[in-house]
């Protein structure tokens, strides 16, 4: 298994693949939401400090919050993981909405065909809304969506989240990882150019935590020619320039902290004196 996307490039096609969201279903997976309005960051507070991100975090067109998990194994101690889950979203999201509601949803890939839907305990009641991609036949979606692609038939909403998904539906890693290199190549036959960037970006995601990191290099590289591959550059270089700017400020408050002169921190730092005094009065203000 791999241990997953670094943070840095998840964050990036998060990014990307957030643009394209927009007003899908989970209709293909046979469950039964409202149509997705946004895809929300998953870099929450932690609770404890080896905790990993959420998958996905989605606003629904209902106002609802959905928790979104992909699971190969059924096991009993994912139960405190998503507890720890709703109650980073609720410290984040709670708050500041008075009508909050959350759902949790997993999502089992093929390897799993039952899991128990309820936890309960004297003071909590857990629900899952659950999904089994064993249930759906990798293949010949597979074969039906690559015949709508050779035909020029324009691609629903619902072929491409089903094909995002399609390496999950796989029982065992191999499978899976043969099933993801046939979207990929399918991907890149598709006209839409937002339509090949959703599904590029989106089996990465989907399939980081289940195929191995070298997998998945291999097919980071292949994308590095498509259009995603550009968006990816791009938003690399935007995001290092945001990550600096961010550690520069940093410096700068603790700089005036120290008493230091705006003249030696603008030096030290590379920022404007605009930029100095708007983070003095801030810090004032405060």
């Amino acid at each position: 298994m791999s241990e997953g996307i670094a943070y840095q490039n998840k964050d990036i096609l998060f990014k990307i693949l957030g643009q394209t969201y927009k007003e899908k279903s989970f209709a293909a997976y046979g469950i039964n939401l409202p149509p997705i309005r946004e895809l929300l960051p998953t870099n929450l507070p932690k609770i404890s400090a080896n905790e990993k991100d959420i998958d996905n975090l989605f606003l629904l067109e209902d106002g609802t919050y959905a928790i979104v998990d992909y699971e190969a194994e059924f096991k009993k101690l994912n139960k405190i993981k998503y507890l720890n889950y709703i109650a980073r979203v609720m410290e984040k999201y709670y708050k500041e909405d008075e009508n909050f509601n959350l759902r949790l949803v997993v999502i089992y890939t093929g390897d799993v065909k039952s899991a128990e839907p309820v936890f309960e305990t004297n003071c909590i009641t857990l629900r899952m809304e659950q999904a089994f991609l064993s249930h759906i036949d990798g293949e010949a979606a597979f074969d039906t969506i690559r015949q709508k692609v050779g035909s020029g038939t324009p691609l629903a909403d619902d072929d491409l989240m089903k094909l995002v998904i399609l390496p999950l539906t796989i029982p065992g890693t191999e499978g899976k990882q043969v099933m993801l290199e046939k979207v990929v190549e399918l991907a890149e036959q598709v006209k839409d150019n937002e339509q090949q960037i959703f599904i590029l970006s989106g089996v990465i995601v989907a399939s980081d935590k289940f195929i191995n990191r070298e997998y998945l290099e291999q097919i980071r590289r292949r994308i590095n020619m498509t259009q995603l591959g550009q968006m990816y550059e791009k938003e690399k270089i935007e995001y290092g320039n945001q990550k600096a700017k961010e550690k520069a400020l940093e410096m700068a408050k603790s700089l005036m902290d120290e008493g230091d002169d705006l003249v030696k921190i603008m030096k030290v730092t590379g920022l404007t004196e605009a930029e100095l005094l708007r983070l003095r009065d801030e810090a004032v203000t405060v």
